[in-house]
């Protein structure tokens, strides 16, 4: 009789325990659960693909496409940027012209949220020589009235030919090409190289006595 008293009693407590669940007298059951997670920062992405050539003399820019999924304000850094190249820290863009031929390694560009980054691949830049422009050269075309008399006021009867003289400085003319045809008014001169040149000319009787230089005139080859 102990041992059954016993056993009553338990029960007697377990539905004790299990009406106090409830005010309406009905049980109820436990439904406990965590609270949503607070999603962490993401990371930021980084895209493109630079250019990993150019030539000496012309103009690079690369400018990789970067967002946040927050919003974050980004910020851009590189590693091995070419000594040619300038870079914006708050674009990512890499620009520049460079002067001579040469390759950079490892060149990569990142961004950071100010928590995560993330990084384009490394890439080699190589700066290949330029064509060289094919060089400047033109040609100057003199005309001129053929003297008749010499400077004393007498008739220059034995006119034998003209001597032009030609350089790239007003009074300094390194070459000269002599004209032995009299009969000549004009003469063109050809293979000037790109710059100004200056010209002047005389005029040469049969005996070899030369008349005093022209005023110079000039021409720019370009």
């Amino acid at each position: 009789m102990r041992l059954m008293g016993s056993i009553f009693l338990t029960a007697v407590l377990g539905l004790g325990l299990q009406a106090c669940g409830s005010g309406s007298g009905e049980p109820t059951t436990a439904n406990a659960q965590d609270p949503t997670p607070t999603p962490g920062n993401r990371a930021p992405t980084i895209s493109g693909s630079p250019p990993t050539q150019v030539v000496a003399g012309q103009d690079y820019s690369f400018t990789p496409q970067a967002s946040d999924p927050e919003g974050a304000t980004l910020t851009f850094s590189i590693e091995n940027r070419p000594a040619w190249a300038t870079f914006s820290s708050s674009t990512g863009r890499l620009s520049g012209t460079p002067g001579v031929a040469g390759v950079t390694q490892g060149v990569r560009i990142a961004v950071t949220d100010g928590t995560n980054s993330v990084s384009l691949p490394a890439f080699t830049l190589t700066v290949t020589a330029g064509t060289a422009p094919p060089p400047v050269v033109g040609s100057a075309t003199l005309t001129w009235q053929p003297p008749t008399e010499r400077t004393d006021g007498t008739a220059l009867s034995n006119l034998a030919g003209y001597r032009i003289y030609y350089g790239n400085a007003p009074g300094n003319y390194s070459q000269s090409v002599n004209v032995t045809n009299p009969g000549l008014t004009s003469y063109m001169i050809e293979n000037l190289s790109g710059g100004t040149w200056y010209f002047a000319m005389t005029a040469v009787d049969a005996a070899g006595l030369e008349s005093a230089r022209t005023n110079p005139v000039s021409k720019t080859i370009s």
